[in-house]
């Protein structure tokens, strides 16, 4: 099976992101902006939501543009046209903020599943993603599982990096095979508890909002 070729790279670069905050006292907090309300994210194409939690950052368009900058060429960008998206970014805190606990943060990603042969189930995309994700010093935490949120069956793997004595990097990826494309939800937070609260954030069902 193929290498990941967009969603889990973006993905594994958001950890490191989200590890490099965690490194250094900042020395002085930038001025923020008024925090906005919390944002209800519906995708209709593949029927699901996501409650973005309060005063959260969305850097969806920032992950998208670095991933067209990262391809080569434009014969590959017109060979790659439609294989992966990034869907959503969001961030605790704005990457360029660097703080002393973990850079909770959630995207979502789909791709083609025709880019990876041989893949005709969710459970087929879990090769790749934990070779990747263990190459970046990540381990494997149980076995992967299938759980349900909203009567909708998603594969789940689990992964955790220690990074000193106080912090330890927990990531949750879930993934869905519909539609002929690769879903994936990618979780980070600092513990079980968060990584829970953002993951039961997700739901599956009616996407169109509420009549006035």
């Amino acid at each position: 099976m193929t290498c990941p070729r967009t969603a889990l790279a973006l993905l594994l670069g958001l950890s490191l992101v989200a590890e490099s905050q965690t490194l250094h006292k900042p020395s002085a907090a930038p001025t923020a902006k008024p925090a906005e309300d919390a944002q209800l994210y519906r995708n209709t194409t593949f029927g699901f939501r996501y409650q973005i939690p309060y005063g959260w950052v969305d850097r969806t368009k920032d992950m998208r543009e670095q991933e067209a900058t990262e391809k080569p060429d434009a014969k590959e960008k017109a060979s790659n046209l439609g294989k992966g998206e990034v869907l959503l970014a969001v961030f605790e805190r704005p990457p360029e903020a660097t703080g002393e606990t973990i850079n909770s943060a959630v995207v979502i990603a789909a791709e083609s599943a025709g880019a990876y042969p041989g893949l005709k189930k969710a459970e087929d995309y879990l090769g790749p993603l934990t070779e990747l994700t263990t190459s970046k010093g990540f381990k494997a935490e149980g076995n992967p599982a299938v759980i349900e949120i909203d009567a909708r069956q998603l594969v789940r793997a689990d992964f955790t990096k220690v990074l000193n004595d106080k912090l330890t990097m927990r990531q949750a990826t879930l993934v869905l095979l519909t539609h002929g494309q690769i879903v994936s939800f990618t979780f980070i937070a600092g513990s079980e508890d968060e990584l829970d609260n953002l993951i039961d954030n997700l739901h599956f069902g009616p996407t169109k909002p509420p009549a006035h």
